[in-house]
């Protein structure tokens, strides 16, 4: 199958964030785009919006017939109607992997893999990128800048967050690959850690002749690990090949420098909280600097990233109340979520509403959520959002409390969370997760700011 002779072309599943930026390179490209998904979202009516047609209900009368590829997420239940009726019909199925490998194999490409930091890297990259030599950008979450989780470019380089669920990332085929963290996680999938490690070890042999790794420095397994060029990056390890020097705190961001073995550029400023920000855009800026992006472009596009929607957000910015959301959802995306925060703003009560992402994570590392949910002064759990799975026995957010060292530890519904905003005395607040606590997110910004003013 030749991408680009591709005329159309059907989503089961369309609304997903990886899904949908597929969609529209598709209808960039001129074919016909067409899908299915559960429920509306802000993110389908942008696709609607762009002339792509969308049903909410998997009955077959409603499927494209004509369609020449099927693609569909692994997160679509067996007994779809639509994804059945394709298989026993005959067609050829494909998985969303299934079709950034073809990408990967027709473009220059960089993929960005690891448990942790994959959206703010490469969407850091391709917006470095979109600022000097152009890029098609294929990204897990929606940039600041920009809104949207794609773009194109007549420049045949595509940057692609590489997820590890499923296995995925394995059938891509880098020339740059990046690899973030090999922290436990999705152990419903690999059962062990080793085998997760296993798995990015994997990831590593399919970058091609001549290709670069671009590392975290301290990863386990990393002689392992293969490239014909590899390289480490850090955030402040003199030990790695890049890292970077002089961080100072700037109202909410960071200035600094960047060291690397053969070159350095002094004076960055990142407008973006969390140290683990300034470590993201290290590897980007490396990355930036392998592709040719000149000094003065670089640093300019670092200064006006302004990050990734619900990665270390700002919601409300203010002398008296701080509000800041996140995605994290993992022991290691919390602590640095918490630390950085209160690095940020010492002096302020750091308020935590934590909602634990899939039954299966948190039994796995309930231990670990327990301790790095202490690092806040105050934790407020909502019920564990489930996803694609069913209750687990015995596992629940007062499983997680019950743990805690903290006791100022509450278990609070949506609408109480609302209500403690309303009557709480707040300084420092951060809602965090991966589920649906992002409903919140607009409802809690409307009462703080009517507190303000």
């Amino acid at each position: 199958m030749e991408i680009n002779n591709i005329n159309t072309i059907y989503f089961i599943g369309i609304g997903g964030i990886g899904m949908s930026a597929l969609a529209r390179f598709f209808k960039e490209k001129g074919a016909i785009v067409s899908g299915y998904d559960k429920t509306p979202s802000p993110l389908i009516r942008q696709l609607q919006e762009e002339g792509i047609e969308i049903h909410f209900s998997d009955e077959t009368s409603l499927l494209d017939k004509a369609a020449e590829v099927i693609v569909y997420t692994p997160a679509i239940p067996k007994d779809n109607k639509q994804l059945n009726w394709y298989r026993d019909n005959g067609y050829t199925l494909y998985k969303r992997s299934d079709i950034l490998q073809l990408i990967t194999e027709d473009m220059y490409a960089i993929t960005v893999a690891g448990t942790h930091g994959k959206t703010t890297i490469s969407s850091f990259i391709a917006h470095l990128l979109r600022h000097s030599i152009g890029c098609n950008a294929f990204l897990g979450g929606l940039p600041n800048n920009y809104d949207t989780n794609y773009w194109g470019s007549d420049n045949n380089i595509a940057v692609i967050e590489a997820d590890e669920y499923d296995r995925s990332f394995l059938k891509l085929k880098p020339d740059i690959a990046i690899l973030t963290a090999m922290d436990a996680d999705h152990l419903d999938i690999y059962q062990t850690v080793e085998a997760l490690e296993e798995a990015f070890i994997d990831y590593t042999r399919a970058i091609k002749p001549q290709g670069t790794l671009w590392v975290k420095h301290g990863l386990p397994k990393n002689q392992l690990l293969k490239a014909s060029h590899k390289y480490s990056y850090s955030l402040q390890n003199e030990a790695a090949d890049i890292y970077a020097d002089q961080i100072q705190i700037h109202n909410g961001g960071y200035t600094f420098d960047l060291n690397a073995r053969e070159w350095a550029i002094a004076g960055l400023r990142l407008n973006i909280g969390g140290m683990h920000n300034i470590e993201n855009c290290v590897v980007a800026v490396a990355v930036a600097k392998q592709m040719g992006v000149p000094d003065e472009q670089i640093k300019q596009a670092v200064e006006s990233f302004s990050g990734v929607k619900r990665r270390f957000e700002y919601v409300v910015k203010s002398e008296k109340i701080i509000y800041i959301d996140d995605y994290a959802h993992h022991p290691a995306e919390l602590r640095s979520l918490i630390r950085s925060a209160k690095t940020l703003f010492p002096g302020k009560k750091c308020v935590l509403v934590f909602q634990p992402h899939l039954y299966s994570r948190t039994k796995d590392l309930a231990d670990d959520f327990a301790s790095s949910l202490d690092m806040a002064d105050e934790i407020i759990l909502l019920d564990i959002y489930p996803a694609r799975e069913l209750p687990m026995k015995g596992v629940s957010s007062r499983m997680l409390a019950d743990r805690m060292a903290n006791p100022d530890c509450t278990i609070l519904s949506k609408e109480g969370v609302l209500s403690y905003v309303r009557n709480a005395p707040l300084s420092l607040f951060i809602t965090a997760g991966a589920g649906d606590i992002d409903q919140l997110v607009n409802p809690i910004k409307e009462i703080i700011e009517s507190r303000l003013y």
